[in-house]
Parts: structure tokens; C-alpha cells; sequence
């Protein structure tokens, strides 16, 4: 039987995830899921987010795939731990769920000259303080200074980030990073939407401050996962084959699939509860 690594997010932003995944891996089979209906998470209590996350992944598992990453930093921080801790082992012994916070976090203290990290999020990233509590973990040298960027997803979802009014708010959430800590020479785009404003926000940045988005960093840790879980890579059916499903009408999602993940696909509107 067909098996798919199963990438979700609330929206558009995993399509970036996805993108490096199928650069890297183009081999393997892969199903997206985007619950564009219920989107945005970043604003959503804890208990929202952590239902509406386990439904999101659990009809990722039905689709019969054995591993789902969570390609939404907001799922990542809120609801990673308690499907990892308390759904998986007794509901889904066999499956795996993976974030996009840890692989990140695990390479960011390495090219850090200053010690000083920038983190660009979601409100609900940043008050989450996942990206600090993970960094401290690997890093405790490292100081890390965040930054909620409220506007950057919407901008980037109208397709305006290039329009003056759009230029404003990318420069005002870097000037604000960097008043608060004029030291950071590493900065993370802690949102998957973010990349898809590299360039602008590239120049605004200070030439040596290093950016990370996080679409190839999770790529790159998910080969070493496969290599470290043979069992799990065997599972997954090497046909170069996708799937996009969104939670929304397909028309729709489709008018924006292009900006995020350049292809000749369209998506398949699917109900998930």
C-alpha cells in the first residue's frame, strides 16, 4: 500500500517545507495538508490549536502516512509535545510527529559570532518562548531576542509585501528587532510564510546578519531522521508522488499555491473532522 510523508500547516506557509523536502528527497511520496478553512492558528488558545493540530494529523494518518511533520511553527510550539507525549504511545505507537522547531534550533547557536539570536514569529510563536527554551537547551550562552511580526502573513497571503505599505511593516518589525538588541547577527524566520519575503527582508538587514528560514534546515534533519529510522523510511512509497489537500475551497487555495510552491499542481478540498 501507497505510504506518503504527511507535511501539515494551518495554511500556506508548509508549501515552503514542502518545496526543500521534494528538492531534497524528489523521490518521495508526499500528501500536504493545509487547514486554510480554520486559518490563522497564531491568535488561538492552546486548546484550540492542540485540537484542531490532532485532527489535522490524524486524518494524515488515515491518508496512511506514517510520519507527519508539523510545517506551522504555531502547531509546533503549542500541540507537538502533547501528540508526542500523550496521543502517539497510546493511540499510535507506530506513527511519528516531528516539528519545525527543533531542527532549527539545533543549528542556529552554531553561526551565532555575537551569541545574539533574532527570532521572527507569530504571536503565538513568541509567546510560546519555544524558540528561547529550545535554544537555552543546546546553547545556554546564547542570548535570544524575539520579535512578533503580526503583519508579515497577512502581507504575504494578499500577495502586497512588495507594495510601499507592505515595505513598511518589514522594515518596522527589523528595526524593531535590532533597537532592542543591536548585537544579533543570526536571525530566524520562526514562520514558514516568511520566506517568500527573503529578498525584502534581506535588504533591510544589516549585510552580516545571517537568515534562516526553515523549509531547508528541516529537509536536511529529516534525511538524517530517515537514516536513524529505517523502519519508518521503508515505509514511504518512492513514486515522486504529491498531493495537496486544503481545508478550503481548492479555487481558492489554488490562487496563491503558485507564490509559495512553484508547480504545475492544483489542490483537492478535503473535510478533516
Amino acid at each position: 500500500m501507497k505510504s506518503s510523508i504527511g507535511i501539515f500547516d494551518s495554511g500556506y506557509g508548509g508549501l515552503t517545507v514542502l518545496k526543500s523536502i521534494q528538492n531534497l528527497l524528489p523521490n518521495y511520496d508526499c500528501i500536504y495538508l493545509g487547514d486554510n478553512a480554520r486559518a490563522p492558528y497564531g491568535a488561538r488558545s492552546f486548546e484550540v490549536i492542540n485540537q484542531y493540530t490532532l485532527e489535522a494529523v490524524e486524518y494524515l494518518f488515515y491518508q496512511n502516512c506514517p510520519i507527519v511533520i508539523l510545517a506551522c511553527n504555531t502547531s509546533s510550539a503549542k500541540a507537538l509535545r502533547n501528540i508526542q507525549k500523550n496521543i502517539l504511545p497510546n493511540k499510535y505507537p507506530s506513527k511519528k510527529v516531528l516539528g519545525v522547531i527543533r531542527p532549527t534550533t539545533e543549528e542556529v547557536g552554531h553561526f551565532t559570532k555575537t551569541g545574539y539570536v533574532g527570532i521572527m514569529g507569530t504571536a503565538g510563536t513568541i509567546v510560546s518562548n519555544s524558540y528561547p527554551i529550545e535554544i537555552s537547551k543546546l546553547f545556554p550562552k546564547v542570548q535570544v531576542v524575539q520579535q512578533s511580526c503580526p503583519m508579515w502573513v497577512p502581507l504575504v497571503e494578499n500577495n502586497t509585501f512588495l507594495e510601499e505599505g507592505g515595505q513598511y511593516y518589514i522594515k518596522k518589525y527589523i528595526d524593531e528587532l535590532l533597537e532592542k538588541e543591536p548585537r544579533i547577527d543570526t536571525v530566524v524566520l520562526a514562520c514558514t510564510h516568511y520566506p517568500i519575503l527573503k529578498e525584502s527582508i534581506e535588504k533591510f538587514l544589516p549585510k552580516e546578519v545571517k537568515l534562516f528560514d526553515q523549509g531547508d534546515l528541516v529537509a536536511d534533519k529529516l534525511i538524517e531522521y530517515f537514516k536513524r529510522h529505517s523502519i519508518i523510511d521503508n515505509q514511504i512509497s518512492k513514486s515522486g508522488n504529491i498531493e495537496i489537500f486544503t481545508t478550503e475551497e481548492s479555487e481558492k487555495f489554488d490562487e496563491h499555491l503558485n507564490l509559495f510552491y512553484n508547480s504545475n499542481y492544483s489542490s483537492k478540498t478535503v473535510q478533516i473532522i
